[in-house]
């Protein structure tokens, strides 16, 4: 029922009192995602005792139930981390709920069970296989703490990866199985858009399917980014050949400084491999500078070669095998120098693209940057189309990390669904990066907070410490590095956690909590540690970088 003409202009009038034209936007796009998403709508000025007795007898109820419109409540692309926490939390909800899922395989040929990127080509195996490096370590360190053994010890790579796979294939079963308990449909589909509520879905076979749904949630993804030069698709790996590689890599050259080339470039070394990596700029872009440099500093006095300011311009085989010999031509970024070696694998490691382009959003006006191939949304995952949203590693300006998209799919689902008005917190986020040397951190790095709150209004307290474990086995004395980053204007709070140590994922989880209640240097101090461990750094620090004074440890 339309408005009459004056209130409606009146509405829409310019004034002082009215809200921007951005928040009008907002609410008009709320109003049209309601409308769009529900057979219907009541809108009233107070209360209207009609609508709630027809609501209460379970009249509306009825009525909506008989001939629905569409197929499902719900469908989600993308069977990963955030979307299947999306689709779980919206069957449990009482939804009819889609999930399609399709992996095309890599120029390799590599292609994967349901889980998406972390199970199967990313955290779980990654953190597996660092895991082996760390037991190579600690065999080290065990003769120092007496341990005797004479038989040569040496890595198997079939076996590593046999053990990996199998645990993920129990992943993925256990994916699915999850799934049909909550009478979620699972389809092994590549999803398109067709029209407007209507999706393609074309299976392995070139089947092709539609299917309709009152709304859609995108949870594509990425994929590894290729260089554009010779040789690279058809001679070189990326992270998705990488943990199911049937055959020891040997020496590797890893291209790009990302965590994700770091932690593999660290792994590998561990391993026994000769390993390089290769740096167009600096390490660990986005992170802490001087975390970043230090995680550098001691994967190359580990063993880790750096190739820094070069980037591959051709890549060519030389012998083929299992590994086969390749060649790498490199040109320097600051001059006309070129540089070439040869190596068994070459692993890209150089970023990593949405899988947004071809799934027919245009078709139904999804806009997403067109560089990036990122879905800009809201503060609640909705895209400028009001029936669909994303979440994920595919959202514009957001982290990319598994437990936000699984975060963010299952607030997302009960806002659909349940009633609720939760949205998923992407301030103070932590994470770690799995170099041999882990790295934790959470909040802003020192760069961002220098830009956000200005250095005069910043405090830094920092210091080395020296892990008990590391004392009897002879290992590096001040190394391990911890620092955090105090707002004085702000009762000296925590805005930003960083460690550099053994088991720093661990250690930062808990800290992580700290500064999501709002933990200040005050609160650290009259923290009590636990002696002796890495984590209680943090409730002795002293020394502010400002002071200049040493920071090296003498004792535990």
């Amino acid at each position: 029922m339309s408005s009459p003409p004056g209130r409606r202009a009146r509405l829409s009038s310019p004034g002082p009192d009215r809200a921007s034209s951005e928040a009008r936007e907002e609410l008009r796009r709320r109003l049209l995602g309601l409308i769009e998403g529900n057979r219907v709508m009541i809108f009233s000025k107070s209360y209207c005792p009609h609508s709630t007795r027809a609501h209460q007898s379970g009249l509306l109820e009825k009525l909506l139930q008989e001939d629905s419109a569409y197929d499902y409540d719900l469908i989600v692309i993308g069977g990963g981390s955030g979307g299947l926490a999306c689709a779980q939390e919206a069957a449990i909800l009482g939804k009819k709920v889609l999930v399609l899922d399709f992996v095309v395989p890599s120029p390799q040929g590599t292609s994967w069970g349901l889980g998406g990127t972390c199970v199967n080509v990313g955290c779980v195996p990654k953190k597996l296989m660092h895991q082996a490096a760390l037991l190579g370590q600690a065999l080290n360190d065990s003769r120092k703490f007496g341990w005797e053994y004479s038989q040569q010890v040496k890595h198997n790579w079939e076996t590593m990866t046999e053990a990996i796979q199998n645990h993920i294939g129990s992943l993925n079963w256990g994916h699915r199985l999850s799934l049909r308990e909550k009478s979620v449909v699972y389809v092994n589909a590549y999803g398109e858009f067709v029209e407007h509520h209507k999706i393609k879905a074309t299976n392995r076979k070139g089947q092709e399917t539609c299917y309709t749904a009152a709304k859609f949630v995108i949870a594509t993804g990425e994929r590894p980014r290729y260089l554009g030069v010779p040789g690279d698709k058809e001679y070189c790996i990326t992270s998705d050949d990488l943990f199911s590689l049937p055959y020891c890599p040997g020496k590797t050259l890893v291209v790009g400084a990302s965590y994700v080339a770091l932690e593999c470039a660290g792994f590998l070394s561990g391993l026994g491999l000769d390993v390089t990596v290769m740096v167009r700029s600096i390490l660990l872009r986005g992170f802490d500078q001087e975390m970043a440099e230090r995680v550098g500093s001691y994967m190359e006095q580990h063993g880790v070669k750096f190739l820094r300011k070069f980037i591959p311009v051709m890549v060519q085989q030389l012998e083929k095998g299992s590994p086969g010999k390749l060649k790498v031509v490199a040109k320097s970024t600051e001059g006309p120098e070129t540089i070439e070696g040869e190596y068994n694998t070459v692993l890209l490691a150089i970023g990593r693209d949405s899988c947004t382009r071809k799934m027919g959003l245009d078709k139904i006006g999804v806009k997403i940057n067109e560089k990036s191939g990122k879905i800009p949304v809201n503060d609640v995952e909705q895209t400028n189309v009001p029936y669909v949203y994303a979440v994920g590693d595919i959202l514009e300006g957001k982290l990319e990390l598994t437990p936000v998209a699984i975060q963010a799919g299952r607030l997302l689902a009960r806002r659909l669904f349940g009633g609720r008005s939760e949205k998923c917190d992407y301030l103070n986020v932590p994470t770690t990066v799995f170099t041999p040397l882990e790295y934790g951190c959470c909040g802003l790095s020192e760069e961002k907070a220098i830009q956000v709150h200005k250095k005069e209004h910043l405090e830094v307290y920092h210091t080395l410490f020296w892990p008990l474990e590391w004392t009897v086995a002879g290992r590096d004395n001040n190394t391990c590095y911890a620092k955090i980053i105090c707002n004085k204007f702000d009762n000296y709070r925590v805005i930003g956690f960083h460690v550099l140590g053994p088991n720093a994922g661990e250690v930062t989880q808990g800290f992580a909590a700290a500064m999501k209640c709002g933990l200040t240097k005050q609160l650290l101090d009259d923290t009590i540690g636990i002696h002796p461990t890495c984590g209680e750094v943090f409730t002795t620090l002293e020394i502010t970088k400002s002071s200049g004074l040493d920071i090296t440890q003498k004792g535990c």
